[in-house]
């Protein structure tokens, strides 16, 4: 389950990963959005979000990517660990720099 601290700190919104898959989905999402040579890519909000609406979360456009491309998804197990798919429950063991694979259409999730 995902639960990343979010904080608002004045003009700035702090992420604070809370376990290891948070961790490896935040280092992600940081190396899609910084471009250490370039412009980095903005975070624009889509839709609305509304609490009483349900679960649904707050969805955001990342600009400047190209959404057919897949190539940034990809996250590398910064230790040897298990991952699991929550939807068939298909158990893998991962070293560390192996890249966490998609199943059913989602990242696999880390085990604590």
């Amino acid at each position: 389950m995902i639960t990343i601290k979010i904080e608002l700190q004045k003009s700035q919104v702090v992420l604070s990963p809370e376990n290891d898959e948070e961790k490896a989905k935040l280092t992600a999402l940081w190396k899609v959005l910084v471009d250490c040579v370039g412009d980095s890519r903005k975070l624009v909000p889509v839709g609305e979000y509304v609490p009483q609406k349900g679960e649904q979360g707050a969805s955001f456009h990342i600009e400047g990517l190209d959404p057919q491309d897949s190539s940034f998804v990809e996250v590398k197990a910064e230790h040897d660990v298990q991952v699991y798919c929550r939807t068939c429950n298909k158990l893998l063991s991962l070293k560390a720099g192996e890249v966490i694979p998609i199943c059913c259409g989602k990242m696999m999730s880390i085990i604590d």
